[in-house]
């Protein structure tokens, strides 16, 4: 009885982590914009064969993305 009750105990604060992290990148996100780790990694995963922006390029698409245009994200 004792050992589910800590592993629950240990699922419970892993979700708590987890839901930490989305919080936290959130903020991020709306603070100083998108994350270009993510970036890269969502380039690798869904478009292999195109080369990923710089990070300054990265940075400056972001900006007129947020700012300035009406079109959605790539996917």
């Amino acid at each position: 009885m004792l050992k589910e009750a800590a592993q629950a105990a240990l699922a419970t604060a892993a979700d708590v982590l987890q839901a930490g992290r989305y919080m936290a990148r959130g903020v991020r996100q709306q603070l100083v914009g998108a994350d270009y780790g993510a970036y890269l990694a969502h380039m690798g995963r869904t478009h292999p064969d195109q080369p990923p922006l710089s990070y300054e390029a990265f940075f400056r698409e972001r900006q007129e993305a947020r700012y300035n245009s009406r079109t959605g994200r790539c996917c």
